[in-house]
């Protein structure tokens, strides 16, 4: 039995679309396994913009800017990160900080407090309380001293009133 023409095409056509689809597929593949080993200055690691007449470098992986010039040969210069120097001054801030806290805890070891929360010098809070303990203590000897002197007076009276 003859072959009819509609059979023979059959597999010639899943040939041309297999080749169609590896002709497809090949570049995509080759595509990917290109970007994925690149190396590190090409394609995607560092961009650049153009600056008046120099060139910002970004470095995608660690954030840092440089300005690339070309005088006598091209030269890339990182720029100032004002991030770095806000978190240094912060730390900075923050040691002295402490330093003054722990000279303070040193002149007040028992650790007064003061309405801010803050600590203040126990030798002037010390002070305060003698010197109002004593001014009470000397109102109430004056106290005393004084209801004396008035039996003192009553009783003189009460003598020269009997000799009159």
């Amino acid at each position: 039995m003859p072959i009819s023409k509609f059979e023979y095409r059959r597999p010639l056509r899943s040939l041309l679309w297999i080749a169609a689809a590896t002709l497809v597929l090949c570049p995509v593949a080759a595509d990917r396994s290109s970007a994925q080993s690149a190396p590190d200055t090409e394609n995607g690691r560092y961009t650049l913009s153009p600056v008046a007449g120099d060139f910002l470098r970004l470095d995608t992986r660690t954030g840092i800017v440089s300005t690339c010039s070309n005088k006598n040969g091209w030269v890339c210069s990182v720029a100032p990160d004002e991030r770095s120097a806000l978190d240094s001054e912060i730390g900075r801030l923050q040691a002295e900080n402490q330093k003054l806290k722990d000279q303070l805890t040193q002149r007040n070891p028992t650790g007064a407090q003061t309405p801010d929360g803050g600590k203040k010098a126990t030798g002037a809070t010390d002070n305060f309380e003698q010197l109002r303990s004593d001014n009470q203590k000397l109102l109430a000897m004056i106290d005393r001293v004084w209801e004396r002197l008035i039996e003192m007076a009553g009783k003189i009276q009460k003598k020269l009133s009997e000799k009159i």
